[in-house]
C-alpha cells in the first residue's frame, strides 16, 4: 500500500486556546517575539512594572479577540504596538487604577556585562541616567521615541498608529534625541 504522507494544519477550533488561522499562529509569534519590547513600552507609558504587565496582558487579550481583522492587517508587528500602546494608554487613564508609582529604577534592572564593580556602577548610573531623562520626555515625544526603538516602527507606521502626520511625528522623534543626549551628555 502506498501512502502519501499528511501535510499538518494548525488546530482549527479545538477549543478556546487553539489558533483558528495561521494569521492567528503570527499573532502568538509577534507577541512572543516582541514581549520584551512591548512591556518596556507599556513600562514608561504606564510607570511601573505591575502596570505594565497588566497592560500587556490585556493588549494581548485585544488583539486575540480581533484576530478575524488580521487578514487586512499589512504590518502586524506596527498593530500590535498600536494595540498595546493603547491598552497602556487606558490603563494609565483609568481612573479607578490606584495613584501611579514613580519609576525609582529598581523595578527593571538591567544585567551589565562582565568588568568588575566599577565598570558595573559606571553603567547603572548610564542606565538610570537615560532612564529618567526617558521619563522627563514629554508624553508625545516618549511614545514616539518608544514605538521607533522599541517596536521599530517606521515614521509612516508611527504616524498611522498614532493618527498624526508623519512631519509630525518626526518632529517630536528630533525633540526626544535631543532631549535625551542633552540629559546623557557628561557634565563639565
Amino acid at each position: 500500500m502506498n501512502r502519501t504522507p499528511a501535510t499538518t494544519t494548525p488546530a482549527v477550533g479545538d477549543g478556546p486556546e487553539a489558533p483558528e488561522t495561521l494569521d492567528a499562529l503570527s499573532l502568538e509569534s509577534v507577541f512572543a517575539r516582541c514581549q520584551d519590547e512591548l512591556l518596556g513600552t507599556l513600562y514608561y507609558v504606564t510607570g511601573n512594572l505591575e502596570d505594565a504587565r497588566d497592560a500587556l496582558q490585556e493588549a494581548f487579550l485585544k488583539c486575540w479577540r480581533r484576530r478575524e481583522e488580521l487578514d487586512d492587517v499589512k504590518n502586524l508587528r506596527a498593530w500590535v504596538f498600536q494595540v498595546t500602546l493603547n491598552a497602556g494608554r487606558d490603563l494609565r487613564k483609568s481612573a479607578w487604577r490606584r495613584r501611579k508609582r514613580p519609576m525609582d529604577g529598581r523595578e527593571a534592572e538591567l544585567p551589565t556585562a562582565e568588568g568588575g564593580p566599577e565598570a558595573e556602577a559606571g553603567h547603572r548610573e548610564e542606565v538610570q541616567q537615560v532612564r529618567q531623562a526617558l521619563t522627563d520626555l514629554p508624553g508625545e515625544q516618549r511614545e514616539v521615541f518608544l514605538l521607533r526603538q522599541n517596536g521599530q516602527l517606521t515614521y509612516a507606521e508611527i504616524a498611522h498608529a498614532l493618527e498624526i502626520p508623519e512631519g509630525t511625528v518626526k518632529t517630536r522623534m528630533r525633540l526626544a534625541l535631543s532631549k535625551l543626549r542633552l540629559a546623557v551628555q557628561p557634565s563639565g
